[in-house]
């Protein structure tokens, strides 16, 4: 558990996390395109999820006193053995949480707690237009890699998706 300055904590997801983490992704689901997602899910659902990628990799919520205000993870990118240094990345933010730079704390930490399991590529997916999830990834040091047109459809549009991708290191790997 780390806590920042004022009221901000950033900790582990827990069991009792799992209501708000579905209201903060549910959001996403019913009021805009960032998610492909069209149907609301479950604290039960969204605890399968968690506990999914926090068998092996960091799921991490941020914590005010208005309760959990966002939430980071990482999963590996794709099942095939040659990815298994590939891992992709995510986060998401209550609406009054925005611009507040949760985002950046929350993916330091991410980045902090992965590097013990020494990633050579993290990957965001960002459905565009989204000015902010692109300025938010290139900060951080991420660059665009791919642009898939058209491959979503929802709210009766078409939407886009791009690809980031952040390579941290160029060694060498026999594992």
């Amino acid at each position: 558990m780390r806590t920042l300055k004022g009221a901000v904590m950033i900790r582990d997801a827990t069991p009792a996390d799992y209501a708000s983490l579905a209201e903060v992704y549910n959001h996403y689901i019913v009021e805009t395109v960032v998610t492909f997602e069209v149907t609301p899910i479950s604290p039960d659902e969204m605890g399968r999820r968690v506990e999914g990628v926090a068998a092996g990799h960091p799921w991490i919520v941020l914590q005010t006193d208005h309760g959990v205000q966002g939430y980071a993870y990482a999963r590996p990118w794709h099942e095939r053995a040659a990815y298994r240094h590939t891992l992709e990345t995510s986060v998401y933010l209550a609406p009054d949480a925005r611009g507040q730079g949760h985002g950046t704390r929350l993916y330091g930490e991410l980045f902090r707690r992965l590097a013990p399991i020494a990633p050579h590529v993290l990957i965001a997916g960002v459905t565009l237009p989204n000015e902010a999830s692109v300025a938010l990834h290139e900060k951080l040091g991420y660059v665009k890699s791919a642009h898939f047109r058209e491959v979503g459809r929802k709210f009766d549009r078409w939407l886009d998706v791009g690809y980031w991708q952040k390579t941290l290191s160029n060694a060498t790997e026999h594992a």
